[in-house]
């Protein structure tokens, strides 16, 4: 089996058109091959539960054409999130998407704003989001030029209202052969963001390029510094980005070096400067193959991150590989543990990494068992030692079809995480999965309830996943209805809610009482009941206060409140007395 590549740049998008046949070459989303010249694309701690799958709203209006898929998803607070990806018009243009959740509500898609003029080719895309509070997001992709050509942008978040699209400065004047995309993006504060993705140059050869945001604006990208001398091949790029404050970042991707072997490269932002990039330490000595590459970066602190991806032994095997910067070195890159034993069948990567703190992580990927099979895995690192990769628990069961793959990971608190992505059932349908871990121990995978139904096309799969640390989290990405159409699904994970509080304590019995709820994750209130009646929801004010209006009733019942993550436990605090 090749290298496969991740979802996410322009012609892994197009591709989705023809994903039948795609699947039988890698997993679509965590690396079906993507754009030539080897250009790489881009829980929860407490009880809870996944409330059930949605059509993202908008996009079933926005779909005329039966291709659309969410991206990316970025969550700050409870219920407050903000999604990303493309949808097909009436006019078969393919087109950017933007979307926000608010106190867990999800409203409706809308068009990256001053992307259609932009898109006067047809062929738009948000790869990549990032929020630092509720509402203030940004998000960069792609989209066509109307010489065809390909080009980077990125939009702006700024109180709710999703601002311009513009064009990412200065990749006009990079960009001559006209192939560009942001692939990833970091904003560790407000108007404060990192970008990186590639533009291809005069001569054709793909570079690598960053470009940050200050205080709002976004200034010139930039060739990421050293890449001219490290990219001989002539095709870089940068796959992920991730900061822990304004100005200071670690970027990671892949370059081309003189003999045509494919290397990892490693570079980091200090206090607003970017530094110069390094192969990353010890990826070379394992590639003998001459095909690495660094999927994904993720920091916990300003010198302290870890990166993951691939790299190919003597072998042309593919095994994943884990790399660790402390104090701001990089040290020697290793051979994922465990991998060595379960990649029996020679392909395996990391696809996805998160970090909570300095040496504690989470990573996802896929391996090939000893029949070929390809299997999903996650692996913990704990106080700076990564464990012993494992087959994500229960995927054995679902991945009948012998194909599942971890696409993203995301954690609200060491030892809590979640992670999603894909497998193929009995039937060769490929399903989508999400699992949790719960502090410290990784639960049994399930498909995305209610996903399997929405799912009769047979083609779903997670996308990205990400939590805030209060443990809310959300799963976005796609599926195909019966009509084998392509569209796009969010699903969110609340933990259970408690009720601390209902004031007033009394009131009349023929109801009609204002009253207001206290508690913890009333996210999204699907019910509040007093006893066994149902109260009217009159307002959602946040994660933690709602205001219902109280049926009619008699005598002292309890006040309970039911979310997607369960139904709040009786307790003397949530008493009503009529």
């Amino acid at each position: 089996m090749g290298a496969i590549r991740r979802v996410g740049t322009t012609l892994a998008a197009l591709a989705s058109l023809q994903l039948c046949m795609a699947q039988l070459a890698g997993p679509a989303g965590a690396g079906s091959a993507s754009s030539p010249s080897h250009l790489a694309a881009t829980g929860s701690g407490s009880v809870g539960g996944w409330g059930h799958a949605e059509e993202l709203p908008g996009t079933a209006t926005s779909n005329a054409t039966g291709l659309a898929a969410v991206s990316s998803v970025s969550c700050t607070s409870a219920g407050d999130c903000a999604a990303g990806g493309y949808v097909d018009d009436r006019l078969n243009r393919l087109q950017a998407f933007v979307a926000n959740e608010v106190k867990g509500v999800w409203g409706s898609a809308e068009e990256v704003p001053g992307s259609g003029a932009l898109n006067a080719g047809g062929t738009a895309a948000v790869n990549s989001v990032s929020c630092r509070f509720a509402r203030s997001c940004a998000a960069g992709g792609y989209y066509t030029d109307r010489a065809g050509g390909l080009e980077a942008f990125v939009v702006d978040d700024v109180k709710g209202a999703w601002q311009g699209a513009e064009e990412v400065p200065g990749t006009s004047a990079l960009n001559a052969g006209g192939g560009a995309e942001v692939n990833s993006l970091s904003c560790p504060s407000i108007g404060n963001c990192s970008a990186g993705g590639f533009y291809t140059d005069a001569a054709g050869a793909v570079q690598a390029f960053l470009a940050d945001e200050v205080d709002g604006s976004w200034r010139t990208a930039e060739e990421v510094p050293g890449t001219a001398t490290l990219n001989a091949g002539g095709s870089a790029t940068v796959t992920s980005v991730s900061c822990t404050s304004a100005g200071d970042c670690a970027a990671v991707g892949s370059y081309e070096d003189s003999s045509g072997h494919y290397q990892a490269f490693v570079v980091t932002e200090v206090k607003g400067t970017w530094g110069i990039a390094t192969e990353l330490p010890g990826v070379a000595s394992l590639n003998a193959g001459g095909n690495a590459d660094a999927y994904d970066v993720s920091c916990a602190s300003a010198g302290n991150c870890s990166a993951g991806g691939y790299y190919t032994d003597g072998a042309g095997g593919l095994q994943a590989f884990v790399d660790e910067e402390i104090g701001g070195t990089w040290g020697t890159a290793e051979e994922l543990p465990g991998t060595a034993t379960l990649n029996a069948g020679a392909s395996a990567a990391v696809d996805s990494l998160a970090c909570t703190s300095s040496g504690n992580c989470v990573a996802g990927g896929y391996y090939a068992d000893s029949s070929g099979n390809l299997q999903a895995f996650v692996v913990d690192e704990v106080d700076g030692t990564w464990q012993e990769a494992v087959e994500v628990p229960r995927t054995a069961k679902l991945n009948a079809g012998g194909y599942a793959f971890v696409s993203s990971v995301s954690c609200s608190s060491a030892g809590n995480c979640v992670a999603g992505g894909g497998y193929w059932s009995s039937f060769l349908v490929q399903q989508a999965f999400v699992v949790n871990e719960v502090n410290g121990t990784w639960h049994n995978a399930k498909e995305v309830p209610r996903s399997g139904k929405l799912n009769a096309g047979g083609n779903a799969e997670v996308d990205s996943v990400s939590c805030n640390p209060a443990g809310y989290c959300v799963g976005g990405g796609d599926y195909t209805d019966i009509s084998f159409d392509y569209q796009a699904f969010v699903a969110g994970y609340a933990p259970t809610p408690a009720v601390t509080r209902v004031l007033p304590m009394t009131g009349p019995a023929s109801g009609g009482t204002m009253v207001t709820i206290i508690g913890r994750d009333l996210v999204a209130p699907e019910a509040v009941r007093f006893g066994p009646e149902k109260a009217r929801i009159r307002k959602v004010v946040s994660a933690t206060r709602i205001v219902v209006v109280s049926p009619k009733g008699s005598g002292t019942v309890d006040v309970t409140v039911t979310t997607g993550g369960g139904t709040s436990a009786q307790a003397a605090a949530d008493r009503f007395s009529y």
